[in-house]
């Protein structure tokens, strides 16, 4: 764990299972401003390991989709908001992660903060953890707010340690 991963408040140790869902979310959400933050748009762009395509700003794009996705779309049952609603994703899968190429770091941050934001308003206005997504996910049925809760953390912590690795290059030692 980096030293600023340090400072950052763990969740409580013994809160329900909803406060703790939300808390190591906002956790992960945090790990990934903070390594994504110290970064200019040069490097938030650059390919820095040979095995991947992946870049920092297409990683927090992407997670900025993905909250969009999952909590206003699917348990939100709310219309995407832009950039997704017009994004091409029909023709061009991976939108989101190639894109940020075009997007400065403060952007993207920008981005990612309003669909956090939009995620907590979603997750604050549904009643338990039990809430359905009105469409099915996978073709086999609809999920609940548990799940993509789960499901995020699960997303933004992976997305995190990728981040850790595309960046480690430009952190001070």
């Amino acid at each position: 764990m980096s030293e600023s991963d340090a400072a950052l408040a763990y969740p409580d140790l013994d809160a329900g299972e909803r406060t703790t869902l939300a808390q190591f979310l906002d956790l992960y959400r945090e790990r990934a401003l903070r390594r994504f933050g110290t970064l200019t748009d040069e490097q938030a762009r650059t390919r820095s390991l040979p095995a991947t395509n992946l870049t920092p700003g297409g990683i927090v794009k992407h997670l900025a989709h993905m909250e969009d996705h999952w909590f206003t779309a699917r348990v939100g049952s709310r219309e995407l908001p832009e950039p997704w609603a017009s994004a091409p994703f029909d023709d061009r899968p991976d939108w989101d992660f190639e894109s940020a190429d075009d997007d400065s770091v403060e952007g993207i941050i920008a981005l990612y903060r309003e669909a956090c934001e939009r995620s907590r308003s979603v997750f604050a206005d549904l009643p338990d953890l039990e809430s359905r997504a009105t469409q099915p996910s996978f073709g086999r049925g609809t999920v609940t707010l548990r799940w993509v809760m789960v499901h995020m953390i699960e997303e933004t912590a992976c997305h995190v340690g990728h981040l850790e690795l595309l960046t480690d290059p430009y952190r001070r030692r």
